[in-house]
């Protein structure tokens, strides 16, 4: 069965970015409707093992400009795909995509990956290793090809 509902969950990053490209792509030729995800994570809300506890009038303000860059993102691709639900929460990003995900009835989760390694892997984790081992729904994720890659391409 073919995707009708996929959901791209948006860290903000140029990653995220070249997954709602390619979401939108795949949703045009497939008549597919792409709804538009930002979590806003608990640990960016405050950080007890730091100790550091955000004021409501900078999370406040973190929500808004999370808002503002969302809604810029759907209105740049309003003409490439047919936009569905734009949505932004706060939360566990493993936990908030699936449960989106089962909430809108989505088909395909398209995310972004950042191909992290080593250290820096263990340290933040992977979320899209996550929801790919939990989701409701296949999920493919879509790595940003990089400078170094794209210049032997061209050579």
């Amino acid at each position: 069965m073919l995707p009708k509902n996929i959901l791209v969950p948006t860290d903000l990053s140029e990653s995220a970015e070249h997954a709602l490209d390619y979401a939108c792509e795949l949703a045009r030729s497939l008549g597919a409707k792409v709804h538009l995800l930002n979590v806003i994570g608990v640990p960016v809300l405050g950080v007890p093992e730091l100790g550091v506890a955000l004021t409501s009038s900078v999370i406040d303000s973190l929500i808004a400009e999370n808002q503002s860059a969302l809604d810029k993102l759907a209105a740049q691709r309003a003409g490439k795909c047919d936009l569905g639900e734009v949505v932004l929460r706060t939360g566990d990003a493993r936990d908030v995509i699936n449960q989106t995900a089962n909430e809108l009835n989505i088909d395909l989760i398209v995310m972004g990956t950042h191909g992290r390694r080593g250290v820096s892997r263990a340290l933040l984790g992977s979320v899209a290793e996550t929801v790919v081992r939990s989701a409701p729904c296949p999920v493919l994720t879509v790595r940003r090809p990089s400078h170094e890659h794209e210049g032997r391409d061209a050579a």
